[in-house]
């Protein structure tokens, strides 16, 4: 799930519709079922395309907790399967549009697509993806400032695996010069520090790595980072979190992991958000983590984030249990749904 912040886009066709996937998702979809929004402040949301009823169970309950907020507001949908089966396509497409209409999501459209042919599944119509439609889609998001799309999921997961090994023997060096300095003197660093990428995006010397990954353990220095994680700036905070994630042992990872995560759903790109809460370590729970995880798995809008923390400007950002839950529904689990969702 993710909100399209700051995309405008113009599709004038399902050619169209199907180029402009990658560059709504982030990367290629492949052997999935994306449900893409008709207006803005309703979640894009992709998941594997499911192939036993226990599967189409378990992606229409993800699919209900985070569409069933925007139920009997005249929002729509289209459908697009991207698999080589149009048979089954046609099948799990009008499956999901009976689920979401049940709760007053209408479909606007049913498509299938493979590598290289569409159809409309309700009209008939169909036809080859051009080379055109793409290169248009592609010239659209560049003159946007968007980001080109990876051409996976593993890809784009993989993006966020680099050499650990120099900032690894530097944590040692970072701990002790952390441990004879003071609380806030090591905030006033970290934020300078980031006020410093903000203004010229170089990317930090392995000792400043490892001082800052050092710092962003203790929660308070991390939350007054979290703090200047504001729209105007979300995109440098991606750039930064990112070379930190890459960068960052097991042992401090966890912190800019979630950073990332955090600073991605904010952007409006959900598949790196769940990229990113993949290389939080499984045996280091993580609070904020989980509140991202809650955030797009429920399809929660950036702005009503930001509302919540309007309404508690003195508590930390580790407010899960304030986040709206629909009517008479238990919140929604932070752990993290399969890999494909």
């Amino acid at each position: 799930m993710a909100h399209l912040q700051g995309m405008r886009m113009v599709v004038r066709t399902p050619d169209e519709l199907i180029a402009a996937l990658p560059h709504l998702l982030g990367f290629k979809p492949d052997e999935s079922i994306v449900f893409v929004p008709m207006r803005s402040d309703i979640p894009v949301a992709r998941v594997d395309l499911p192939t036993t009823p226990i599967d189409r169970e378990l992606v229409w309950r993800y699919l209900r907790d985070a569409f069933s907020r925007y139920g009997g507001t005249r929002a729509s949908v289209g459908i697009v399967c991207v698999t080589d089966d149009r048979t089954y396509a046609d099948v799990v497409g009008r499956e999901f549009a009976d689920r979401l209409d049940s709760i007053g999501i209408g479909t606007q459209m049913r498509l299938w697509a493979n590598d290289s042919h569409w159809s409309d599944l309700d009209s008939g119509e169909s036809g080859l993806q051009t080379e055109s439609a793409r290169e248009r889609i592609a010239a659209m998001t560049v003159l946007a400032g968007q980001a080109q799309p990876a051409a996976s999921r593993g890809s784009l997961a993989t993006s966020l695996v680099g050499d650990r090994e120099p900032v690894a023997k530097l944590l040692p060096q970072a701990r002790e010069a952390a441990r004879l300095s003071t609380p806030r003197a090591e905030s006033r660093w970290a934020l300078g520090r980031l006020n410093q990428f903000h203004a010229n995006g170089h990317l930090l010397s392995d000792g400043d790595a490892a001082r800052l990954l050092v710092a962003i353990v203790s929660i308070p220095i991390r939350d007054r980072l979290l703090d200047d994680m504001n729209r105007s700036a979300t995109g440098s905070h991606v750039a930064l979190w990112t070379d930190m994630t890459k960068r960052a042992p097991d042992e401090v990872r966890a912190a800019p992991a979630s950073m990332l995560a955090f600073a991605s759903w904010q952007n409006g790109n959900g598949a790196m958000a769940w990229c990113a809460l993949d290389q939080v370590p499984q045996d280091k729970p993580y609070s904020l983590a989980g509140v991202v995880a809650t955030a797009v798995q429920t399809g929660m809008h950036p702005r009503e984030w930001e509302a919540i923390r309007s309404q508690h400007p003195d508590r930390g950002p580790d407010l899960g249990s304030d986040f709206p839950t629909q009517q008479g529904r238990a919140q929604p689990s932070p752990d993290r749904p399969e890999h494909g969702m």
